[in-house]
């Protein structure tokens, strides 16, 4: 039976729209770092690239490439971390523009992902499709740790009224945020997906 992220892990992936508390282990992704606006082209080959090795991982079955524990999955969602450039954060205003923006993108790989075969999946997708940005693609373990999260309905430009009712709760419940970075779990295809519809999880961390 496929395992449906969707379905098996819905404290993580699949939030209340208000303020929660959790604690995220330690997980295993493909990512890549950038700066821009999102909004550019050139954002969408981040995104390519992440996504050639993801399926090359889901579907390595196929070639015969697959590990003995490999079991059929569901491609875990786009996530990025976001941050500012450092120019940005010393501005006195506080303002700033989507070019001063700072990301890292990724997908989750399954626990039965070694960092051995995800070199292998990189060499194989090399061959098969040479895109520029797969040598800037690393195979990461991440542990979060306690985080508040909540899902965001409608344009990414409205997150900072979620973000407000997030900040509202960590001062109710005596939680302090890390810092400004933030994490966006996109459940929802931009491409498909009317604005107003569109699902985001926004997390960051706290102590």
């Amino acid at each position: 039976m496929k395992y449906e992220w969707k379905k098996k892990e819905k404290t993580i992936y699949l939030p209340k729209s208000e303020p929660q508390v959790i604690e995220i282990p330690n997980f295993k992704f493909f990512m890549i770092s950038g700066k821009g606006n999102p909004n550019e082209p050139f954002f969408g080959e981040y995104i390519q690239a992440l996504y050639a090795l993801s399926y090359a991982i889901r579907m390595s079955y196929k070639g015969g490439y697959a590990p003995e524990n490999y079991y059929e999955y569901t491609v875990y969602p786009l996530e990025g971390l976001w941050d500012l450039t450092e120019a940005a954060k010393q501005k006195e205003d506080y303002t700033f523009s989507k070019d001063d923006l700072v990301f890292t993108l990724m997908i989750r790989q399954p626990d039965f992902v070694t960092e051995a075969f995800a070199n292998e999946a990189m060499e194989r997708t090399r061959k098969k499709k040479p895109l520029p940005l797969l040598e800037e693609v690393q195979f990461v373990e991440l542990e979060e740790g306690k985080c508040i999260q909540m899902l965001h309905m409608g344009s990414y430009d409205s997150e900072p009224e979620t973000f407000a009712i997030m900040e509202k709760f960590c001062e109710d419940n005596q939680l302090t945020r890390m810092d400004k970075r933030h994490r966006e779990i996109y459940l929802s295809d931009f491409r498909k997906v009317a604005e107003d519809k569109l699902k985001t999880v926004l997390r960051f961390q706290v102590k």
